[in-house]
């Protein structure tokens, strides 16, 4: 349903404010345009790629599968690393036959969207299709496939899978129980867990699952997890929009400055025996070394907790609220008895890594490595466990150790990923490296200048390296770990097909920041049909960090965002990582450490006027910035702190006041909330609705009713300021879609082409475009 201001439409769903003055004058589009840009959609471009492959998974120290995409579909293959052979994973049209009859959708074998597999000693397999577990029989007269929560009668728990396989943890009614893969007998293994001090639990407020946060020790006897007390934590609301009365979602989400947040108190629990062991510890902050939860990764599982190899010790590091104080601790199994071996301290954060927590526990030498970024890089050191002292550097100089991969403790040996550490290479390309843990130089095993996408076989002898840059597809090869000569080729990929579709590379490019000296690396995209002679209005994509940046990785992609696609519409578009992104020192870093509404926008600002004066075609009169989450608080935050320069702003689902968000990320990169005796806070200045009143341009904010990362109050806040301060702006609140936009998202997407066309460009939209359906693989 829409209603007309002028030839304006305001758009669709919930939509509140006004249109700002001004009607399009110039050309109008057609849907014939449109198509040329959806042309280069990721869901139409990554299909046109052949034989790139970049991830592999292991099945054994000598086998390998992945999928081998060409115009005929994809294919499931794996390679002997051996003889090089490479053969069919599997009969895929017999896979496809029995998943379709199982889940009750068809399968098409060619594009088999299978994203999970192993193989069961009996024969069967266990493969992962939209997120569901299957166990399939294809050596079967006729081949079937059965749900595997149904085969072993469980209930709708995810579990957490030991290192046997032979059990999983999963949480129930707040305490954490064990199933047997193979029966589906189940015991409670906790019994004191009540509402909101439960076991296991994964709640971070912005995050909240129902898995279960354990680390298994390597012999599957013991359980390290915590009691998670978020008894007096503040709640969270959401209303979901339905006919009737709404229904209320409510959950525990600590915000910046509360007086009681989420704690935990950490726990080992005898499997055979059921025993919970306390550790003789204060309630611990809910907090990791790595990122804004306890569980960094995809996969689940507890960052910071390392097990002994013998399961009698435990070592994890325990963080400060603020992020700045770190403890690295050990503690026996069997007593609950814990001892601070060593701490470190720092005047900003303290980051494990980028990526990965990189510290390890060697308790067979009494010795840890330890990540720090003490000299303004991220090197590894070796600490004496017995002393808690630094023994010496493993990794010195210039460039960052970025994850730790193997430790081999026998060899002394450390592999591990890094980035800016080989003269004349893209300080953002990731590289691979082998290093002693007695120190000396590390060895380069992956000597191309590209990024490195590395996968180390299970006993790491071997690894699969993909590399690739933005302009150069990849190449996947397998090489020796202990040198990095190239053993076999994977594959290359053949891009024909894609540039035969009109596709051109994004164009690299460097400008100076903020200070005039140091290099910001971006990446641009110009129409397929470009012509120097006319002037561009020019789009800026934004994501400030500070735990990532906008350009997002330098390996090869067909489709980044919809940066072509935008600039197929008549634009030019730009991604610069400025200054408080990571990947670089440590400095560069810290750049607006407490001043988050900083949001690198000087650096754009800079980068944006330089090119202007490299390239005469960019028109600096028409500069429009768009970004989601923290980029759509930055790019509301560049229409209120330089309304002359930008133009036109597209903010989707920002932290427009971080005091709104939760606690964890904020206090890290703007610090404790300090109120002065006057009332005036350190939070003042980054809340974007008290420069509501600057705004000059189009403004367009969009969020999820059910945004449960970040809150839809924060988009709310600057609406009430906008409306006070009597200046139009635009809106579409999206009902009962969370912080991603969901079956949404194609509209979104040309709401916003129709946007930048309108008042930027100054053309007109066609009518009601429809974008594809986003594909879900």
């Amino acid at each position: 349903m829409h209603s007309m201001i002028g030839k304006s439409r305001l758009f669709g769903a919930v939509v509140m404010g006004l249109l700002c003055g001004g009607v399009a004058q110039g050309r109008a589009l057609s849907t014939g345009d449109y198509a040329q840009a959806e042309r280069f959609m990721s869901y139409n471009t990554v299909p046109l790629v052949d034989h790139a492959v970049t991830k592999v998974d292991w099945l054994d120290d000598g086998h390998f599968w992945y999928v081998d995409h060409d115009a005929g579909g994809d294919h499931f293959v794996q390679m002997d690393t051996a003889s090089g052979k490479i053969t069919p994973l599997f009969d895929q049209v017999k896979l496809a036959a029995a998943l379709g009859k199982a889940s009750g959708k068809p399968v098409d074998a060619k594009t088999l969207p299978v994203t999970g597999y192993a193989a069961k000693p009996d024969g069967r397999i266990d493969v992962t299709l939209h997120g569901k577990h299957y166990l399939c029989d294809l050596a079967a007269a006729e081949a079937s496939c059965v749900d595997r929560a149904t085969v072993v009668k469980t209930g709708k728990e995810p579990g957490a899978l030991s290192p046997d396989k032979k059990s999983e943890a999963f949480i129930r009614d707040w305490n954490l129980w064990l199933r047997d893969v193979a029966s589906g007998k189940e015991i409670q293994l906790t019994t004191d867990g009540v509402e909101n001090f439960g076991y296991a639990t994964d709640n971070a407020g912005w995050k909240h699952t129902d898995k279960a946060i354990v680390e298994w020790s390597p012999d599957s006897k013991r359980i390290a997890t915590f009691q998670q007390d978020q008894r007096k934590t503040g709640e969270m609301y959401l209303i979901k929009t339905r006919v009737g009365h709404p229904e209320l979602e409510k959950w525990k989400y600590p915000l910046v400055g509360d007086k009681d947040v989420t704690m935990i108190e950490r726990v080992i629990i005898d499997v055979p025996t059921h025993k919970v062991v306390r550790l003789q510890m204060p309630p611990d902050q809910h907090r990791s070394s790595l990122c804004d939860d306890v569980s960094c990764g995809p996969d689940g599982g507890w960052d910071d907790v390392k097990w002994a190899a013998d399961g009698k010790t435990l070592a994890f590091v325990s963080t400060s609220r603020d992020h700045k104080h770190e403890w690295f601790r050990i503690a026996d199994a069997a007593t609950g008895k814990v001892r601070t071996v060593f701490e470190e301290s720092v005047p900003t954060y303290y980051e494990s890594g980028n990526g990965a927590v990189n510290w390890r526990y060697l308790p067979e030498t009494h010795e840890a490595i330890w990540f720090s970024e003490r000299n303004n890089w991220g090197n590894l050191y070796l600490y004496d466990l017995t002393t808690g002292k630094l023994k010496h550097a493993i990794t010195t100089g210039e460039g960052n150790v970025t994850e730790v991969m193997k430790v081999d403790p026998k060899t002394r040996t450390v592999w591990f990923r890094g980035v800016g550490r080989t003269a004349g290479v893209n300080p953002y390309y990731q590289q691979f490296f082998r290093v002693g843990l007695d120190g000396g130089k590390p060895v380069l095993l992956t000597p191309e200048a590209a990024d490195h996408t590395v996968t180390l076989s299970p006993n790491g002898r071997l690894f699969v390296d993909a590399w690739s840059t933005p302009t150069v597809p990849p190449v996947t090869v397998l090489r020796g770990a202990n040198d990095g000569r190239k053993l076999a080729n994977v594959a290359a990929a053949d891009i024909s097909r894609l540039k035969a579709a009109g596709w051109v590379p994004p164009i690299p490019f460097t400008v100076k920041a903020r200070d005039g000296k140091t290099d910001l690396y971006g990446m641009m995209f110009k129409p397929t049909n470009f012509d120097p002679s006319k002037k561009y209005p020019i789009i800026d994509y934004i994501y400030p960090g500070p735990q990532t940046g906008s350009v997002r990785g330098r390996s090869f992609s067909s489709a980044r965002v919809d940066h072509q696609s935008m600039a197929e519409l008549g634009f030019i578009v730009v991604a610069i990582d400025g200054m408080g992104t990571p990947w670089r020192s440590k400095a560069f870093h810290d750049a607006y450490f407490q001043h988050v509404e900083d949001n690198t926008l000087p650096d754009q600002v800079a980068g944006l006027k330089e090119l202007g004066k490299r390239y005469p075609w960019i028109d600096l009169g028409r500069v429009g910035i768009w970004g989601h989450s923290g980029g759509g608080n930055a790019s509301a935050g560049a229409m209120f702190h330089y309304p002359d320069f930008f133009k036109v702003g597209w903010a989707e689902s920002g932290n427009h006041d971080n005091r709104n968000y939760e606690d964890d990320w904020a206090e890290k990169w703007q610090g404790l909330l300090v109120t002065n005796k006057g009332g005036q806070t350190n939070y003042d200045a980054q809340a974007n609705q008290s420069f509501a009143k600057n705004l000059k341009g189009h403004l367009m904010l969009t969020y999820g009713t059910l945004d449960d990362n970040v809150p839809p109050s924060n988009t709310l806040l600057v609406v009430e300021a906008l409306i006070k301060a009597n200046r139009d702006f635009d809106m579409i609140a999206i009902p009962n879609v969370h912080h991603g936009y969901a079956d949404a998202t194609p509209y979104i997407t040309r709401r916003r082409w129709d946007y930048f066309v309108q008042y930027l460009a100054g053309n007109t939209p066609p009518e009601e475009y429809r974008l594809k359906a986003w594909p879900w693989r």
